[in-house]
């Protein structure tokens, strides 16, 4: 598949807002491209290329040389996307005739190519290019498509062309490499399914629904255990003899970013936990966390002034065994005797709550906010570990605020020292539209309750993730997920979603957290009084 071919594929993927639209697309392209190229394709959309001899600094260099820098500093303000900017301005060459390449030759090339090498060699690409094509190879050498296409939807679109089940592909995904030859063979019946063996992979995670008080009354206490929901963010350690990586609940390595946690997993098994900073065994709050959230190679004052722990909810493996079928009781058995004979280093368990009935764990609940925590988990005690959120069987119970995971939608710039700045931002929940599909519908606006230092992240990530434009609102892709907190919800037939919200105000950014794992509008339907 050539490179014009494949900025053919972005740019409907960019273009086409629905869900299922974009999985029909991706479910052609496996259906009719090629190998290597489809799995190469693949990997740039699930963000799993990366070329070490070209970086975004490199294409910076190289539009230096063909345009005016005045002219490429007005036009990138403009534009806020520096493939984008590049790919307009690059000059036609008259002269380039040579075919554009493939994306197989660009991966192979890069990779053999020695890096005095590389700028000449995208340099002769990019003239022999459209802007369409030269925009796909941009972001596919500096891996930052962003087409509203995320990794999730991708395996999603694999598992839907093959028949398999998409937790059997994300539980493969880390142990084949791109192009992901064996994969595709397996999935197209050619081969038989890959075996990861010992090698450090992601096993899906299993999540929770919210709590509501209708769910609460047909509870029986005796069929449940309750732990706190720590205020952190969701890990998973898998330290087997290929490896040890640390995970996100969104399947991202963290590893590099939390090397102590790397170092003390001398083990061989799989947890799952919350990873907090810990400071002589209390808990710090979330904004201390989100210090260390994304940094590639944290330096010694870091590692000192934010030490990080993780407490341990549940064991996926032990040695070999898979332990995931067991009920939660007889797995807590297995993590506590595990825990008691491994001692692993910044490692502790997420202790059970003793209740008797649910009046007196809700009177708890009532002060997780002092306690510095999200509110209280209930697992069920006879519940096996399944992938995704399984109702009925995991439920989350947040204090008693009124807050939603929302997704950033658009945003617009601020007024007085702000106006340099995207600080006004709308968000949305997601609904089931007609058909069935999932779909985001804005519920609020907010233009507070973030940090100086939020607002730096969230005014580059608004600039880097653009998709649209409007006047003065640019639409974002729908990537991040914003913690909101406000007073009271209300019906508003003036508004889309059909609800209000009153004094809305952003709590925290979710990054560790996926879009489509943020709240649905039936969550903030729910919130208001009288339902």
């Amino acid at each position: 598949m050539s490179i014009p071919a494949f900025a053919t594929l972005l740019e409907r993927l960019l273009f086409s807002p629905g869900r299922n639209a974009k999985l029909a697309l991706l479910r052609q392209w496996f259906e009719t491209q090629p190998d290597p190229d489809r799995g190469l394709g693949l990997a740039a959309i699930a963000g799993e290329l990366s070329f070490r001899t070209a970086k975004p600094g490199l294409f910076r260099e190289l539009i230096a040389t063909r345009t005016d820098p005045a002219l490429f500093a007005m036009s990138y303000d403009y534009v806020g996307d520096l493939a984008e900017t590049i790919a307009l301005l690059w000059p036609d060459d008259a002269r380039a005739n040579a075919p554009p390449p493939g994306l197989a030759e660009v991966v192979e090339t890069l990779e053999m190519a020695a890096g005095a090498e590389v700028p000449a060699i995208i340099a002769r690409w990019l003239d022999g290019l459209d802007a369409g094509a030269r925009l796909a190879l941009i972001k596919l050498v500096t891996g930052g498509l962003r087409v509203g296409a995320s990794a999730r939807l991708a395996k999603t679109a694999l598992a839907e062309w093959s028949g398999q089940p998409v937790n059997e592909i994300e539980e493969l995904w880390h142990g084949v490499p791109p192009p992901y030859i064996a994969l595709f063979d397996w999935l197209e019946g050619r081969g038989t399914r890959p075996d990861p063996a010992g090698a450090p992979i992601f096993r899906p995670l299993m999540l929770a629904h919210p709590l509501e008080e209708a769910d609460l009354i047909s509870l029986a206490p005796g069929d449940w255990t309750a732990e706190w929901k720590w205020d952190g963010i969701r890990v998973q350690l898998t330290a087997v003899p290929g490896g040890r990586r640390l995970w996100s609940r969104g399947a991202e390595d963290i590893s590099a970013s939390f090397p102590e946690i790397i170092q003390a997993m001398d083990f061989h098994a799989v947890a799952d936990g919350e990873l907090l900073v810990v400071r002589d065994g209390v808990v710090a709050p979330f904004s201390d966390l989100q210090q260390r959230l994304n940094r590639k190679s944290p330096s010694a004052k870091m590692l000192a002034d934010y030490p990080v722990a993780v407490r341990l909810y549940d064991l996926l493996f032990e040695g070999g065994e898979d332990l995931r079928p067991l009920p939660f009781d007889a797995r807590r058995a297995r993590l506590e005797a595990w825990h008691a004979r491994a001692q692993p280093a910044r490692m502790d368990l997420s202790a059970l709550i003793d209740f008797e009935d649910f009046a007196g764990l809700e009177a708890l609940r009532a002060g997780a906010r002092a306690a510095s925590m999200e509110g209280l988990m209930l697992k069920r005690r006879d519940s096996a570990y399944e992938p995704g959120r399984m109702r009925g069987k995991w439920w989350k119970w947040k204090r008693g605020t009124q807050n939603v995971d929302a997704v950033l939608m658009y945003a617009q710039r601020g007024h007085g020292k702000r106006s340099s700045f995207y600080s006004d931002y709308t968000f949305g929940l997601w609904r089931e539209a007609e058909g069935g599909e999932m779909e985001l519908v804005p519920v609020g606006k907010a233009y507070s309750g973030f940090t100086d230092q939020d607002l730096l992240f969230l005014d580059k990530w608004v600039r880097e993730h653009t998709t649209n434009r409007f006047g003065p609102v640019r639409e974002v892709e729908p990537g991040l997920v914003l913690e909101v907190e406000f007073d009271a919800a209300q019906r508003s037939p003036r508004h889309k979603s059909g609800v209000a919200m009153r004094f809305p105000r952003i709590a925290r950014i979710r990054r560790d957290k996926p879009a489509v794992e943020a709240d649905r509008l039936e969550t903030l339907l729910a919130m208001i009084p009288g339902g």
